[in-house]
């Protein structure tokens, strides 16, 4: 049940200031595709590289938000919308902190994603889809689901008995079948310095 006495207390300490501290913007940069397209190493890779860089990031990854703040959740479609509802609660709070943020998850429905970018303000939420072939993330599949979703082992896999709804109008298209590591590390960077995130990398 909701509490019905709660009141929303605003900080002493803006966001802009915590920006100014910082020395850039920050946002919710949201990875979605499909299991073993490649989204937690993409995160990670560029979370580092602008680290080294001086700039303040963070990656929320899915597996392991499931180990600790939404380990109570399965995978019904309930319990998926639910999953992504918290995290976009957890990235807005990180926004608001200053940091650059970076989320790895399936997230498989469009209005799931919707819902988080409404949560913070225009130009916050910039929606990054990794595309590649169901195929080739069979292929990969390093954790083995896939397989394991074919014989009837997981159910409601996305991409085998579940559904994934491609973003419509993402801000940028990573074709992570296509290209190597590096140069998606690269074109996630220079999109994000375009769009005035940073500007000392």
């Amino acid at each position: 049940m909701k509490s019905q006495h709660i009141t929303w207390q605003d900080q002493q300490v803006t966001k802009w200031e915590r920006q100014q501290l910082h020395g850039h913007k920050s946002a919710i940069v949201w990875f979605t595709g499909l299991s073993a397209s490649g989204k937690s190493t993409l995160c990670a890779s560029i979370a580092q590289k602008l680290h080294e860089q001086g700039i303040s990031t963070y990656v929320l990854d899915g597996d392991n938000i499931r180990h600790g703040l939404n380990k109570n959740l399965g995978f019904s479609p309930e319990d998926r919308s639910e999953n992504i509802r918290r995290i976009g609660e957890v990235g807005k709070l990180f926004v608001d902190a200053g940091i650059l943020t970076f989320t790895a998850f399936i997230s498989p429905y469009q209005e799931d994603r919707k819902l988080v970018r409404e949560m913070v303000e225009p130009g916050e939420f910039i929606e990054v889809f990794v595309r590649c072939s169901l195929e080739e993330c069979e292929r990969r599949d390093p954790k083995g689901l896939y397989e394991k979703a074919r014989a009837g082992e997981i159910k409601d896999f996305t991409g085998i008995d579940a559904p994934y709804e491609e973003p419509v109008n993402p801000e940028l298209v990573i074709e992570n079948d296509q290209q190597d590591i590096g140069t998606s590390v690269n074109q996630v960077i220079d999109f994000l310095r375009e769009r005035g995130i940073f500007t000392t990398y």
